[in-house]
């Protein structure tokens, strides 16, 4: 699953994919009608990457990633509009260990959602690639 380009932007709804930088900020693209560019300022909106967001956990924070791969492998998500205990029964299957407490119905929402926006993108289905960190050394036989 490859979301390295898929955004969040504090206090936008949806997601996005970032398509470039200019003196303004970052230019962005919605990924529902992939038709609406705007460009964010970062001193003003705060962005981070599907892959780098994290869910509170019990024991360790869980990675949207997985999260998101589990939701995928289930074959079907309930509606983000489900009452909030539907969603938490289908979170605990997906979130094994998610802290209860601190995961809000509404982060929970959210998450259900972006997997609807990117469960029909080819980035879905493509794997990461690799970083240089990956990649076996020279000096490794």
């Amino acid at each position: 699953m490859n979301l390295k380009a898929l955004v969040s932007v504090t206090g936008k709804p949806g997601l996005f994919k970032l398509i470039g930088q200019n003196k303004g900020g970052f230019i962005l693209e919605t990924l529902d009608d992939q038709k609406k560019k705007s460009v964010v300022n970062l001193a003003t909106n705060k962005m981070a990457t599907l892959e780098d967001i994290t869910i509170y956990g019990y024991e360790e924070e869980l990675k949207l990633v997985d999260i998101l791969k589990r939701v995928k492998d289930k074959g079907t998500a309930p509606d983000p509009k489900s009452d909030g205990k539907t969603l938490r029964e289908f979170f605990r299957e997906v979130a094994p260990g998610h802290d209860e407490e601190r995961v809000y119905s509404s982060d929970i929402k959210k998450i259900i959602g972006w997997y609807g926006i990117i469960k029909k993108l080819p980035l879905f289905d493509e794997e990461p690639e690799p970083t240089d960190a990956d990649e076996p050394s020279e000096n490794t036989k």
